[in-house]
């Protein structure tokens, strides 16, 4: 699937061609965190079919739970997420469903790390909602 997508402010344009069937939802502390939301979704991509053709993400490298150092691109004007990729040796980019203009055709298919998962985000369905801001 071709997918295109930019930060908040525009200043980070990118395009990329992922498989939506390998889409996720994370729980980690990390991405809570990172996103200043419950998870964060992503979708993978090869470095090969990841292609920026604006702007230049700033970088903040995190040793994970795991081990893994991995790079964490972000717009350094607008604080949007990006991506997350190995920091030594970037062959995949997970991006960030939140900055991807399709990211409503994109359904993750799996969730890690819900050791981490806030027990009243796995299910809001039944909370009273509006289709606009409160008024």
């Amino acid at each position: 699937m071709k997918i295109d997508g930019r930060c908040h402010c525009g200043a980070i344009v990118y395009f990329a061609e992922v498989d939506p069937e390998s889409a996720s939802v994370c729980h980690c502390a990390d991405c809570q965190t990172f996103s200043g939301a419950p998870f964060r979704g992503s979708v993978p991509a090869k470095a090969e079919d990841f292609h920026i053709t604006s702007g230049s993400p700033k970088i903040y490298v995190k040793t994970g739970d795991s081990g893994r150092r991995r790079a964490q691109g972000f717009c350094g004007d607008c604080g949007t997420p990006i991506y997350t990729s190995d920091a030594k040796d970037p062959k995949m980019f997970n991006l960030r469903l939140g900055a991807v203009k399709q990211r409503e055709k994109i359904f993750p298919r799996r969730q890690i790390w819900t050791h981490s998962a806030l027990r009243w985000a796995l299910d809001v369905k039944d909370l009273p909602a509006s289709p606009g801001e409160w008024a």
